[in-house]
């Protein structure tokens, strides 16, 4: 008895599916419900300790015990059934923000931090956080790591309807840009396909075949559990149990830059010793990953120049590397990477624009030519929505957010929230959606907010706490295009979210409350959040400075940024990209340079010796398109193994703490 009822291969992809079923049911609900109790602690710990999500793994963990259970149980899940668990373990697994997983609630914890890190100490804004984001840092609610303290009423309020108010707009807009850029204009979404298919690879196994996606899952599974086993599992469950983690391999990476200095003064030295990052730059398009380690190289040449020069004038002696980073960011690379932001933001519209010549082009030869034009009625039985109901909900939401933002910032100019909100919003997610159904890249305007703040001339740290409405759900509509593919009715998404909301509240906001208690956040328990946490806190106290002082001209963010550096960073990536275009040269290689330049270069080593090792010899062994195919199913199995540590270790950890105070 087979237990996937449609075959799920590329080939079985058409341009709208002849059939649309209800995938949402009872085994959805149960899903939900299994990933909230289970998977959404795993996921906080392994982000915590390695800096990991935990998304694919519970996508794949989630699907395979379906699949199991169905297939003792004499049942089968259908292929609209196993894509909406697929979309409910990526929806309730997803990060929340500064890499944060876990729910929306993990918010909280990082405010917690943020209120008494020494970079608000030290730029004088520790006291003026307000106390509808988080209490002050000598309050008992913080000093007693809980969350279910009178003092964090209005935080977990606010949270919990900004995260319902969230999942609406994002429903609603993404919809309305799916009809527009899919329906409308009938663009491809090259990426939507192979999300579709990666969500029910492992479907195939539940007939009892023995398919090359079982094969290559099950390699990146045990890769996963040997390797975390030792990478994370050992310094979580000796960190239960002793005074101090054992660990066997630094995480989040070994830093040489002490041992370095002498030679590479001011560079920032370190690599990842994880396999992870082998992995993604199997993934990755090689180029990309040319351009990420050209780039490290770059910052690693040219910081000891700069240096020398004494344009990073900060660093001195004796700094590990993110401290190394930190300082040089203020100095230079912020600058740099502020103007190559724009840089992409120029690109991406270009691309737009040309789209949009060439399918004006195309229209108008297909008209003298007699072509069908584009379709606008939505195929039966898909589940569509009226425009008007969908419209008038994010007008209403939008109002929602204006309000909000409004009574708890009364003194910022509320025209700025209807900009964002009706104007900004809504423009920059359609060319987001048009770019990302076009190549499968992302649209990002950089420094939009951040400037308003500045240039307002608005005093106070509470603008850059307040829900201001300027989001980019450009991803939203190429997630209904593999809604659609996979042939499930949208009203199942409906339905998915309606359920997933109150569970993804309450487990987040239970689970983040028993892990703060098991040790301070950050601290030795949590590697990767102590060695990152601190560096985030300051560069974001960086940015809140620029509103707190008495003075435009005293800000400490005013005098950071480097309009000349800022120039010239936006200039070497147009003139870059301009470059390799001309030349016929890969264009991915300055996407790949922009986002590793002025960083840490701890994974770009070793994702270029993946990237090397897929395409010299992987590829000439098992020929490149079967290469293609196994490597998102050989990175998804070895996230499944590691997070399936992560899980054991959260458990051991959780049990370890709650027994230890209990007196025999």
């Amino acid at each position: 008895m087979t237990l996937v009822k449609d075959d799920l291969s590329a080939s079985a992809f058409s341009d709208h599916p002849q059939v649309y079923e209800e995938g949402f049911n009872v085994k959805t609900v149960i899903g939900i419900v299994f990933l909230g109790l289970f998977m959404i602690p795993g996921s906080i710990y392994l982000n915590l300790i390695a800096g990991q999500s935990l998304g694919p793994a519970a996508e794949w963990t989630t699907i395979i015990l379906f699949i199991e259970v169905a297939r003792r149980s004499f049942t089968t899940l259908s292929r609209q059934e196993i894509y909406m668990l697929y979309y409910v373990a990526a929806s309730l697994t997803a990060g929340v923000g500064l890499a944060l997983s876990g729910g929306p609630f993990a918010q909280l914890i990082w405010y917690q931090y943020f209120v008494q890190s020494p970079g608000a100490r030290a730029f004088g804004i520790d006291d003026q956080i307000p106390s509808w984001i988080s209490p002050g840092a000598d309050s008992d609610a913080i000093v007693l790591r809980t969350l279910l303290h009178g003092e964090w009423l209005v935080p977990i309020l606010l949270i919990a309807v900004l995260h319902i108010f969230n999942r609406a707009s994002a429903f609603t807009l993404g919809y309305g840009l799916f009809r527009v850029t899919a329906d409308v204009e009938r663009l491809p979404f090259p990426l939507a396909p192979i999300q579709a298919e990666g969500a029910t690879a492992l479907a195939e196994s539940s007939a009892g075949q023995e398919s090359w996606r079982w094969r290559a899952f099950s390699i990146g599974a045990m890769l996963g559990l040997v390797f975390g086993a030792f990478y994370i599992g050992i310094p979580a469950v000796t960190g239960a149990l002793l005074a101090e983690p054992i660990t066997l391999i630094p995480i989040p990476f070994a830093d040489l830059t002490r041992n370095t200095e002498n030679i590479l003064p001011a560079a920032a030295m370190a690599v990842e010793l994880g396999l992870g990052p082998v992995l993604t730059g199997f993934v990755l398009p090689f180029w990309i990953v040319v351009g990420s380690a050209a780039g490290a190289l770059l910052t690693v040449v040219v910081n000891p120049l700069l240096y020398d020069f004494g344009i990073l004038s900060t660093w001195s002696p004796g700094m590990d590397a993110i401290q190394t980073t930190l300082v040089n960011d203020i100095d230079f690379w912020m600058s740099v990477r502020i103007g190559t932001g724009f840089a992409v933001a120029l690109i991406g519209g270009w691309s737009i624009l040309s789209g949009l010549r060439k399918r004006s082009a195309a229209a108008r030869r297909g008209s003298s030519d007699g072509a069908s034009p584009a379709r606008h009625s939505t195929p039966p039985g898909r589940g569509d929505f009226p425009m008007s109901l969908i419209f008038g909900a994010f007008l209403l939401l939008t109002v929602g957010y204006v309000v909000l933002s409004w009574r708890l910032v009364p003194g910022f100019p509320i025209l700025f929230f209807v900009f964002y909100g009706f104007f900004y919003t809504p423009l920059s997610s359609y060319a987001s959606a048009r770019l990302r159904a076009i190549t499968g890249a992302d649209l990002q305007f950089p420094l939009i907010k951040e400037a308003t703040f500045i240039l307002s001339g608005y005093k106070g740290v509470d603008i850059w706490f307040a829900p201001i409405p300027i989001f980019n759900y450009g991803g939203q509509a190429q997630a209904f295009r593999e809604v659609e593919l996979t042939g499930t009715r949208f009203t199942s998404v409906l339905k998915a979210e309606l359920v997933m909301i109150p569970v993804l509240l309450v487990c987040s906001l239970l689970f983040w409350h028993f892990v703060w208690g098991l040790a301070p956040i950050p601290s030795q328990a949590y590697p990767y959040a102590q060695k990152f946490w601190q560096q985030q806190a300051t560069m974001q106290a960086l940015w809140y400075s620029s509103t707190a002082g008495s003075g435009f001209e005293s800000s400490y963010l005013i005098e950071a940024l480097k309009v000349p550096y800022m120039i010239g960073g936006a200039a070497f990536g147009v003139l870059a990209y301009a470059v390799l275009a001309a030349l016929n040269l890969p264009v991915m290689l300055i996407f790949g340079m922009i986002a590793s330049v002025g960083t840490v270069p701890h994974a770009f080593i070793p994702q270029f010796l993946g990237a090397l090792l897929g395409r010299y010899y992987m590829e000439r062994k098992f020929g490149r398109q079967k290469w293609m195919r196994y490597t998102p199913v050989l990175a998804a199995g070895y996230a499944c193994g590691t997070g399936l540590v992560g899980m054991a270790t959260v458990a051991v950890a959780l049990i370890s703490k709650t027994v230890a105070p209990l007196v025999y």
